[in-house]
């Protein structure tokens, strides 16, 4: 099978290319350095025309939720406005099929009453980006039923491993961890640590996404995510234990955020059925990648990285 992955060298772009290589697929990987952008319709129709690929992985995008408040027209152009221009280019080509991927972030504001969350629970999103996201889910669920593309809609929920960037919480306290063991730092700071979110290792993920496009029901949407909520002061104790010296958590009030939802879980009986997925790796195995990551960070030169 022949795949496009946009956003390829992002970083669940970068788990995914591997993956399929490894299961024997021809991967073409496109970026924004090497690849049309999202807003260049032309570029897409031009890309997709030459490379004629059975299935593409949409994940390009603007994903910083935070910075969508400040760039709201932005994101939304991106994130809406560029997967309408990919899925076109798509329908042209008459590609097989099609994983267009959002966020669990689509689902909103929610009660823990309302939990495990599946497919059919209202979207109500919060900030710029996730009414980005529902937009381009809606682009999605349009092609397939006004078009025919072979549209298979994705809602991720929070994922980690090696390689992600410390703006999300399990690398910022791993990066933390790392850092004092170079230093000889035992304070790891931290904000809030009672929220609890559904965590899945990025490579159960991008080997859902795979299955999805091989087993799934073109048109309908799938939450990936273990179906478990951990707190995130799980997360901060599990990383201090994995560290080469005693250390201890240090409340720091600038990373103090107020949180709306304590509570995040999702439900993914609809991929279990579709494909036979389960989550493989366990979360202090993932914590220990990541750890092992941003420990080989702090320790490179200056201007180097390990990624």
């Amino acid at each position: 099978m022949k795949a496009l992955i946009t956003g390829a060298h992002g970083f669940v772009g970068r788990y995914l290319s591997s993956h399929l290589a490894a299961e024997g697929d021809e991967v073409v990987g496109v970026d924004r350095h090497e690849g049309p952008d999202l807003l260049d319709r032309d570029g897409w129709h031009d890309l997709l025309t030459r490379e004629r690929p059975d299935a593409v992985y949409h994940l390009a995008g603007q994903a910083d939720v935070g910075g969508s408040w400040d760039a709201p027209v932005e994101t939304f152009r991106a994130n809406a406005e560029g997967t309408l221009h990919v899925l076109d280019a798509c329908a042209t080509v008459d590609v097989h099929r099609v994983l267009a991927v959002s966020s669990a972030d689509v689902y909103g504001r929610v009660t823990e009453a309302e939990l495990p969350l599946d497919e059919d629970a209202p979207l109500r999103p919060v900030s710029p980006y996730a009414a980005s996201k529902v937009s381009a889910d809606f682009l999605a669920l349009q092609s397939f039923l006004g078009r025919g593309l072979g549209v298979l809609r994705v809602r991720a929920f929070n994922h980690l491993g090696a390689g992600q960037t410390d703006r999300f919480v399990a690398s910022a306290l791993a990066h933390r961890v790392a850092r004092n063991e170079r230093d000889g730092g035992d304070a790891v700071p931290v904000g809030n640590l009672s929220p609890r979110r559904d965590f899945t290792d990025v490579r159960d993920v991008v080997r859902a996404y795979r299955l999805l496009v091989l087993h799934g029901e073109p048109g309908d949407v799938y939450n990936v995510c273990s179906g478990h909520d951990v707190a995130v002061a799980e997360l901060a104790e599990q990383l201090v234990q994995l560290a080469e010296r005693p250390m201890r958590l240090e409340a720091d009030p600038a990373l103090q955020r107020p949180v709306d939802i304590p509570v995040l879980r999702g439900d993914n009986t609809r991929l279990r059925t579709a494909t036979g997925w389960a989550p493989e790796i366990p979360l202090h195995q993932t914590l220990a990648d990541l750890l092992a990551h941003w420990r080989a960070e702090v320790a490179a030169p200056a201007g180097a990285t390990t990624a």
